[in-house]
């Protein structure tokens, strides 16, 4: 029923749009303004096409067997179409009057916007990072057709390398402070909306006015409230609120000390040589392991069979880099912060939380997932055919095993 709506709005906006077109809109350049215009003012409706969009990607049938080049690629699209119009509304809400009023940023749009308008070099390395991220399994699937295996590795070598340049680069460009994934700061909930919420709300009591009657008279009938009538004015005296809406309330208001840190503060630099051993360790992991990889690879194909010792190699190699990044990273903060790690921001305990996430993604990996993981997952997928509905599920199961198994990038994190 909401998709209907959407597409009917969508629909209905187009061909306003288009009614409206002068007869000599025949320049790129002013079709590309008339877009930006679209996008801008249907900023909602854009982002539910967008997931609606990538969405169907990830549950097309047969999507990595014959079509898998073009299923990618239609994602890869979709992506860098997103991430232009992130790029094209940030402007627009940046251009907005003062009097608009803004939504709360996270902590980490705070600091990725505060690098980004600070530094125009920072804005365009990781808008390159984050392209090279959207398209990676594209390029990989496209060097697998055209050069095989060889080429393959070649590519995934070369762009861990190119990514790995990026992310040295930010941590120089940001001072000596550790990395945030994403690089660029996510689209903003758009400011114009607020407006039109607050007028929805239908005069919503926010506790810093008097209550108008309508609520007064809502909030009787539904929470049965009893009033007190004044015998001398004949007026009426509404009950107390609620405990927990007045704590909701003033929770609401509250400002952590996150919120009143300048934005380059919400990550504390990296001042000794065991926190910057670490972020590099960090960095440099992903090219390490797909060079063990390609060697790995080029060591199997001459002698058609690889020991047990090479099989693990890399992948124990890869996983130690990690372990050891993560470990030296936190016994630093430890001791170098005050508090410990207690005494961390909130942007450095989210960005620890997913690093320590992405940890579980080796069992997605190498030789891990050749013995494991991998067999798991086909007993699994195998269980389901047969059985109504579970059997398109089970399907679905075996065209991703297919593609975490050829291609490095499908288990990436970084």
């Amino acid at each position: 029923m909401a998709n209907g709506k959407v597409s009917d709005k969508f629909a209905g906006v187009y061909r306003e749009t288009r009614s409206s077109l002068p007869h000599n809109m025949s320049s790129p350049r002013q079709w590309l303004h008339l877009y930006e215009d679209f996008v801008s003012k249907n900023a909602g409706s854009v982002s539910q096409i967008e997931s609606a969009l990538r969405s169907l990607t990830y549950i097309i049938p047969g999507r990595f067997q014959q079509a898998e080049i073009a299923s990618e690629s239609l994602h890869s699209f979709i992506q860098l179409l997103s991430l232009y119009h992130d790029s094209l509304l940030s402007r627009v809400y940046s251009s907005l009057p003062v009097s608009v009023p803004r939504p709360l940023l996270t902590p980490h749009a705070r600091y990725t916007k505060f690098w980004s308008a600070r530094s125009s070099l920072y804005r365009r390395v990781a808008t390159l990072l984050q392209t090279i991220q959207y398209t990676e399994l594209l390029w990989e699937m496209l060097a697998k057709r055209r050069s095989g295996d060889r080429g393959r590795w070649r590519a995934v070598v070369f762009l861990e390398s190119v990514k790995a340049l990026c992310r040295l680069l930010l941590m120089r460009l940001t001072k000596s402070r550790p990395l945030v994934s994403p690089a660029l700061p996510e689209r903003e909930v758009d400011p114009r909306t607020l407006e039109e919420r607050k007028g929805d709300d239908g005069g919503q009591w926010d506790g810093m006015e008097d209550p108008p009657p309508e609520a007064l008279e809502q909030r009787s009938e539904t929470s049965g409230d009893i009033s007190w009538t004044m015998p001398r004015t004949g007026l009426s005296l509404p009950s107390l609120p609620d405990s927990s809406e007045i704590t909701d309330f003033l929770l609401k208001k509250v400002l952590t000390a996150d919120d009143v840190k300048a934005p380059k503060q919400l990550l504390h630099r990296m001042t000794t040589f065991q926190a910057q051993l670490a972020e590099v360790l960090w960095v440099m992991r992903p090219v390490l392991y797909a060079v063990a990889m390609q060697k790995l690879y080029a060591h199997n194909s001459k002698a058609e069979k690889g020991g047990m010792v090479s099989k693990w190699g890399p992948w124990l190699a890869g996983v130690s880099i990690e372990i050891a990044a993560r470990r030296l990273a936190k016994r630093d903060l430890s001791e170098r912060v005050a508090g410990g790690l207690r005494g961390l921001t909130g942007l450095e305990r989210e960005e620890l939380g997913k690093r320590g996430w992405g940890l579980a993604w080796w069992g997605m990996r190498g030789a891990f997932y050749d013995e494991y993981t991998g067999r798991w997952i086909r007993g699994f997928a195998g269980s389901l055919k047969g059985k109504p509905l579970l059997d398109l599920v089970g399907g679905i199961v075996e065209d991703y095993e297919q593609l975490w198994n050829e291609y490095y990038f499908s288990t990436a994190t970084m």
